[in-house]
């Protein structure tokens, strides 16, 4: 149980248009009382666990992590490894921005533990990196990304394509050349926008239009193209790797194993528990000082809820899902988990595969996911 630990550095530089994670800007923060809060919260988390199982992965979201000091994600690990234990060869990912101060600190960080890092590229166009509020320039970025394959074992980069007027030419262009960077990992975002966001407000006052659905579905179909021609085919509906270097941190989230998750607004799920931390930094500080911990909120997981969402994780990744092996796990009978008869509809218009008990999306299928799940799954799962 909880053999993954989740890390929330909350803190950037600037917030980007497109972000609603939980991220805040502040001109200064108190070193050591950032360094007392988290080892005591994940103390508490370790405490709530009570486990004996090995960490197999650990990581640092945000927010910007890499802005934390490589003298404080040391001292994270030194203690995680003290709590829980590594297993061996377990992977220690820290998210970071591609700009020449953050990759001035990769050696540090490598020294750290660290032995996989996700480079916020997001684009390899400067026009298109101000547009998204990014303090980078693409230069920077693909230096950053030579500095991080020298220090690291493993390099993923994000990007985010189906931007307003984007071509497909244009993209096939970026993605080549993202590709030829020969990075084992890409996570590839369409641009989303999000309600409570700045671009938002934007598309509200005519500030641009997004791309429509039609374009951008031809642009996931490209992408998925593109990357499984190239090595690296898609395990996830955004995510692409080479065979044996998908994320295993993020695929415990997606196959909805355990894992815990400590700093300002991170999630956990152990034992049957949902946990999430309290968001502003403040807040948060505040709550570790008087309790010990930063959980704002800890609640049980009915069994129905729990085979919802993991039907809803699961059936993002390219290997489904099993329906006994749910069933079994949370008590439900296999007729309440999908609509068989919209199961047999989409599996004969090509969107949805089936054998045996597994159940996935094809490749048509991943792009209509969404509206694919409100079809399959049936609704009373969320209704207990």
């Amino acid at each position: 149980m909880a053999k993954a630990l989740y890390i929330h550095w909350p803190f950037c530089l600037a917030k980007c248009p497109y972000c609603d994670f939980n991220s805040h800007v502040r001109e200064k923060t108190d070193a050591k009382a950032w360094e007392t809060a988290l080892l005591a919260d994940m103390r508490s988390e370790f405490a709530a666990v009570k486990s004996e199982e090995k960490l197999t992965s650990i990581f640092f979201g945000g927010g910007t992590p890499s802005l934390m000091s490589p003298q404080l994600v040391e001292k994270l690990l030194n203690e995680a490894h003290r709590l829980w234990g590594f297993e061996d060869g377990i992977e220690i990912t820290l998210e970071a921005n591609p700009s020449s101060v953050e990759a001035a600190n990769f050696a540090a960080l490598a020294a750290a533990g660290v032995n996989r890092v996700s480079l916020g590229v997001q684009s390899l166009r400067d026009e298109t990196l101000r547009f998204l509020g990014r303090l980078h320039g693409a230069d920077e970025a693909l230096k950053a990304v030579t500095t991080a394959q020298t220090h690291f074992n493993r390099v993923s980069i994000d990007l985010i394509y189906a931007r307003p007027q984007q071509t497909e030419a244009e993209w096939r262009t970026e993605l080549g050349e993202a590709l030829a960077l020969g990075t084992d990992h890409m996570s590839l975002y369409q641009l989303t926008i999000e309600p409570t966001t700045r671009f938002a407000t934007d598309v509200r006052r005519g500030v641009f239009t997004p791309l429509d659905d039609d374009p951008a579905a031809d642009l996931f179909a490209v992408t998925r193209d593109m990357t499984a021609e190239a090595g690296l085919p898609a395990y996830e509906i955004s995510n692409h790797a080479r065979p044996g270097q998908e994320s295993r941190h993020n695929l415990t989230y997606w196959r909805y194993q355990d894992y815990c998750g400590i700093g300002p607004g991170a999630h956990g799920r152990r034992g049957g528990i949902a946990t999430v931390r309290h968001k502003k930094p403040e807040n948060y500080l505040a709550a570790v000082d008087s309790k010990g911990h930063g959980i704002a909120e800890a609640r049980d997981l009915v069994s129905r809820e729990q085979a919802s969402e993991a039907l809803l994780m699961g059936l993002r990744l390219a290997e489904g899902v099993n329906l006994g092996e749910i069933s079994r796990r949370f008590g439900v009978p296999d007729n309440a988990l999908v609509d068989d008869a919209k199961l047999a509809l989409y599996r004969d218009l090509g969107l949805i595969w089936s054998n045996e008990a597994q159940i996935g999306a094809t490749d048509a299928g991943m792009p209509l996911l969404d509206g694919l799940l409100g079809e399959l799954v049936r609704p009373e799962l969320v209704r207990d």
